[in-house]
């Protein structure tokens, strides 16, 4: 049998060199390839398995010359470079290492807190540069102080627990942090203004998704104390960099440090020269023992599933056998997409998630059915969650996973039904696979429809009286969104009903304003998938 062979294009430690040999795979290693696209593009074609970093960008361009490759494998947690569609599209598992990281990145938010309640950089220069300044470099002690945690995830936890050790208060924003999982860990949950408010030092550790991008802009400083602090170690872009500049001059803002910016690498920056600013160029990963870790983790998993087929932490497939894989495919996409549509319409902490599997479904390998469902309901605010990962975030955010499995007791063969039970109410979807292998919503909150999921979709509830039709449909009309789907369904006439349009393109957000100022709307919301 031929060994597969793996190109490693970024500089891993040569440990994971040694894990690919002693498993029997080839490697070839060659650290700088990756910042050379055109070589790299003539040679991928004569590998199983590409190991990179950060370096390497692996786009549509260099998949589609990658006509052996089966796996690629991410030493870290970004994938941004990574063309992940064109990946699936050929059948290339993803597969990076989530939790590698985590100390070395919130070891670093610390370190530049402690920094920036000291002025440690700054007062630094000064004292090298020949000076004396010791009544400029006036800082603030941490002990007793408010640190807000935006994100409580992995890495969020780790800050947490770091802060408390150093005796200051924890609040921590995170929708999907249950008051459970919050006391477990010593923070105090809170809705994001109310951390805006309080915190004297504000640490971000959510990924950067659409809910996120932006979180801390100009609006959102404002609710700020005068004189907190900001640090930024997870993702560029969650920060809106010059309304931090404004307030940073306007004296608002006392202090911020910044390891990650919009655009990378920052050679520059509007942050950069400001004396109450700290910038270091994405260091939140670099340490020995992190780089170390990741490597030999990616090294095994790449290793494990060239050899024996096994996947672990892939972004784009779930951990299934070869032969279980053409029975689950469509019900894990149904179960993506309810999960997906569920997550969409949450807007406050998840306490329970409740899967409950009817019918011949019932008897397939249900937990890679399940990971899918919590990945589609995580995503749309954590971003890089995959079927792998799902469980664990879940898991870490203090929710209940329920599955129940039962036979047949609808109308339909195989039949999916996700009740996610938050802090404010209850709320389930159905679905199934019809024939043609397309996923359905059967039932939402009770009331039957029958719909595919389409790629850009406006969900309404109302109450059922008339005339509301004719005035939505014509707010669309108006605003030139071409219908390509409509559903209806209701309780009971003059009850709750609901409407589910599937659109051609993006719902702008004004028009859905106007939806939801329909005297006869209770929610409005767009959906995509």
């Amino acid at each position: 049998m031929t060994k597969p062979k793996v190109l490693i294009s970024d500089a891993l430690s040569p440990a994971a060199v040694q894990i690919f040999k002693d498993r029997g795979v080839e490697v070839d290693f060659q650290p700088n390839l990756g910042k050379d696209k055109d070589k790299l593009a003539e040679i991928i074609g004569n590998y199983d398995g590409l190991a990179i970093r950060s370096a390497t960008k692996a786009t549509a361009k260099i998949i589609d010359k990658a006509t052996k490759l089966k796996v690629i494998g991410r030493a870290g947690i970004g994938v941004d470079n990574v063309e992940i569609p064109a990946a699936t599209a050929k059948g290339i598992i993803v597969m990076n290492t989530p939790f590698g990281n985590s100390i070395t990145t919130a070891e670093h938010a610390i370190t530049l807190m402690l920094a920036l309640a000291r002025e440690i950089p700054q007062a630094d220069a000064s004292t090298q540069a020949g000076k004396w300044e010791k009544n400029r470099f006036m800082g603030v002690e941490i002990t007793g102080k408010v640190l807000g945690v935006v994100g409580c995830g992995n890495i969020g936890s780790i800050v947490a627990d770091r802060a408390l050790g150093l005796r200051m208060k924890v609040i921590a924003f995170d929708p999907f942090l249950s008051p459970e999982r919050a006391k477990d860990i010593g923070v105090e949950k809170v809705d994001l203004d109310d951390l805006l408010k309080r915190a004297d030092f504000i640490t971000l550790h959510t990924p950067l998704t659409e809910k996120t991008r932006n979180i801390i802009d100009g609006a959102a400083i404002a609710k700020m104390k005068k004189g907190v602090r900001l640090i930024n170690c997870a993702r560029g872009g969650l920060v809106d960099e010059q309304a931090v500049v404004d307030a940073l001059n306007s004296k608002h803002i006392a202090g911020a440090a910044f390891d990650v910016f919009i655009e990378e690498p920052a050679t520059s920056n509007v942050l950069f020269g400001h004396p109450n600013v700290i910038c270091t160029p994405h260091l939140g990963a670099s340490t020995t023992e992190a780089q170390e870790n990741v490597a030999l983790q990616v090294a095994e998993q790449m290793s494990d599933y060239l050899l024996t087929g096994a996947i672990s932490n892939a972004v784009n497939f779930p951990s299934i056998t070869a032969e279980e894989a053409p029975k689950l495919k469509p019900f894990i996409a149904l179960a993506e997409k309810l999960g997906s549509f569920a997550g969409q319409l949450t807007e406050s902490g998840i306490l329970k998630v409740e899967i409950t599997y009817e019918g011949h479904v019932a008897e397939m390998k249900i937990k890679a059915i399940t990971s899918a469902v919590l990945s589609g309901l995580l995503r749309p605010m954590l971003g890089e969650v995959n079927v792998v990962s799902a469980p664990v975030v879940a898991k870490e955010r203090g929710m209940v996973v329920d599955e129940i499995v039962r036979a047949a007791q609808s109308d339909y063969e195989s039949l999916i039904t996700v009740t996610v039970t938050t802090e404010r109410q209850e709320r389930s979807v159905s679905g199934t696979v019809y024939a043609d292998g397309k996923p359905r919503l059967v039932d939402i909150k009770g009331i039957r429809v029958d719909a595919e999921f389409g790629k850009s979709m406006i969900y309404v509830t109302n109450e059922d009286k008339p005339g509301f039709i004719g005035r939505f449909a014509s707010l669309l009309g108006d605003a030139k969104i071409n219908i390509a789907t409509f559903h209806l369904g209701r309780v009971a006439p003059g009850s709750d009903a609901i409407a589910l349009v599937e659109v051609d393109g993006a719902v702008p957000t004004d028009l859905l304003a106007k939806v939801q100022a329909l005297p006869q709307v209770k929610q409005a919301k767009a959906l995509t998938f």
